[in-house]
């Protein structure tokens, strides 16, 4: 049987056990009655002594100190005692607490939040769910391509208007140019004959509340992709993918080019071309409200191209500029302007469809976000379970919805406090009993496969792609990352070298370390190696 199928089995297994409390009261209660064996196991006790000996560890020499470009010298903790730890390790067969270290204290997880929101997303909306885009207008076409009125692009929370090729398999893998899907659109109203549109373009993302940036995401995020702000209408993740090469010679001024274009913004270029051999280092500034962008630093001569990934701040906006392009391409005279509406009443106009496009299964777009940690989608899932289930889809709405989800399936009131659902915000707090909780409960579900499958895999793909390699735990963790300054985490499941199943969490926040993961990343090695399935109960002895 192979390592997979071994898995799959052991999850089927721990389907038929009793499932975690199914009320705040009940999760209490299991808490202190926790199944602790007679006698310690050797097993349990060999992990123990490792854990405690990696969290003590003194760093090397060399990893004690560091200079900044400027020359001022850094000094890094020494010990990792120095950091906050928490530790959850669970029996997924049985419940047995294997190991506890800060079990009930608040950390912040960074992207373990993720864990919660795609498990809310597949439990509310399901696996297949699907989203909607469409074009549409108050009027149709006439009979000589007229259409008079505004055309309308209809944003229903689609996280992947893109050109992403699912299903994700090793890596993300991308087809065609990065306004593919907006392509397609203009393609269909082009082919209905559409010469001339005497209206405007307009962008509506009404479909969720216009609050781009949750509170606790740091203003240092808004020009990265990986903070680009949320809108129920994200084309290519509200990003600009902007790619810096070298002038012919040196002093030159830096080549660039920028995809998707929609002459949005401004370019300013100021980038130079260094010596060979010289600094490489190229970057993007835009301050909050403009649509300037200015290029700076320096690229050597003959040196590797760069890759900025720049976020978007008007999303919808965008939208409507990339699509206006896109059509005037395709021969089809505007007369309008581009613009978006955030009006929900607006949106609740009688209008015709012209042309939509159909998402893939919300089980790819789980899939995705795990494997990689997408920030934006994650936000989107969010906001269109608060839609779906609650008719709002404003954060507040959406954050009661998964707080009311998360005690239902036994998490006790206070164990998560949560601002987003990314996890980029820094005001998030949970326990690792919330996470173990959450992931034990997840297992016992008909999606179970799916959710667990989402998860990246230790030394093999997604953000663990290049963890564990070469060590035991290879192919056999199965966790979410989570990474912030001074914060670690990690997640999931495990099956040890011995055959059992584990849950846990590890959580690693103040530690002031450069090597914060790798710790993580040991404490999961030694699990795998030490711990295995819990003995076989012994036979009462008969009374005489």
């Amino acid at each position: 049987m192979s390592r997979s199928h071994r898995f799959i089995a052991l999850l089927l297994l721990f389907a038929l056990t009793p499932a975690p409390g199914q009320s705040p009261g009940a999760a209490r209660q299991a808490r202190k009655s926790a199944a602790t064996p007679a006698r310690p196991r050797e097993d349990v006790e060999r992990f123990r002594a490792r854990v405690e000996k990696i969290l003590a560890g003194e760093r090397p020499a060399a990893e004690r100190e560091s200079s900044t470009p400027g020359g001022e010298r850094r000094v890094f903790a020494a010990s990792p005692a120095a950091g906050h730890w928490g530790v959850l390790v669970v029996d997924a067969a049985t419940g047995e607490t294997l190991y506890s270290l800060n079990a009930d204290s608040y950390f912040t997880p960074a992207s373990n939040t993720k864990l919660f929101t795609t498990a809310l997303a597949l439990a509310r909306l399901g696996p297949e769910h699907r989203f909607r885009t469409t074009l549409e207008s108050r009027a149709r076409p006439d009979g000589h391509g007229r259409l008079l009125g505004d055309l309308v692009l209809v944003g229903r929370g689609d996280p992947n208007l893109s050109n992403r090729r699912f299903p994700y398999e090793k890596e993300e893998e991308r087809e065609g140019s990065a306004e593919r899907v907006l392509a397609q659109l203009a393609d269909a109203l082009a082919q209905q004959g559409v010469k001339q549109i005497e209206g405007n373009i307009v962008a509506d993302d009404s479909f969720f509340s216009a609050e781009r940036y949750p509170s606790g995401w740091a203003v240092d995020d808004m020009t990265e992709g990986y903070g680009a702000p949320v809108s129920a209408l994200s084309v290519n993740d509200n990003t600009l993918q902007i790619e810096v090469r070298p002038g012919a010679g040196e002093g030159e001024r830096a080549w660039f080019s920028v995809e998707p274009w929609a002459e949005f913004y401004t370019i300013v270029n100021e980038t130079q071309t260094a010596p060979a051999g010289g600094q490489r280092r190229v970057w993007a500034e835009r301050e909050p409200g403009s649509r300037t962008v200015f290029l700076r630093g320096s690229i050597p001569v003959a040196g590797e191209r760069v890759r900025i990934n720049l976020a978007v701040e008007e999303p919808a906006e965008h939208a409507a500029a990339l699509l206006r392009r896109l059509l005037d391409a395709r021969g089809v005279r505007i007369y309008g302007r581009s613009l978006a509406d955030h009006n929900p009443l607006r949106a609740m106009e009688s209008r015709n469809v012209l042309a939509e496009h159909l998402s893939g299964p919300l089980k790819d777009a789980v899939r995705l976000i795990n494997k990689v940690s997408q920030n934006l989608h994650t936000e989107m899932l969010l906001r269109a379970v608060g839609v779906q289930t609650a008719g709002g889809g404003d954060l507040e709405t959406s954050l009661r919805v998964a707080r009311q989800f998360q005690e239902a399936i036994g998490i006790a009131p206070g164990d998560t406090l949560l601002f987003d659902g990314s996890g980029l915000s820094r005001r998030n707090l949970i326990t690792p009993r919330a996470a173990v909780t959450l992931l034990r409960w997840a297992a016992q579900q008909p999606w179970a496969e799916v959710y667990r499958d989402s998860l990246p895999v230790a030394a093999q793909d997604g953000t663990l792609a290049e963890r564990m390699r070469d060590s035991a735990a290879a192919g056999r963790v199965q966790a979410k990352t989570g990474t912030l300054g001074n914060v670690n985490a990690l997640s999931g499941f495990a099956e040890t070298k011995q055959g059992a199943l584990l849950v846990f969490s590890l959580f690693a926040n103040s530690h002031n370390l450069r090597r914060g993961a790798r710790i993580l990343d040991e404490i999961c090695i030694a699990l795998v190696e030490e711990l295995g399935p819990a003995p076989p109960a012994r036979p009462a002895t008969p009374r005489r």
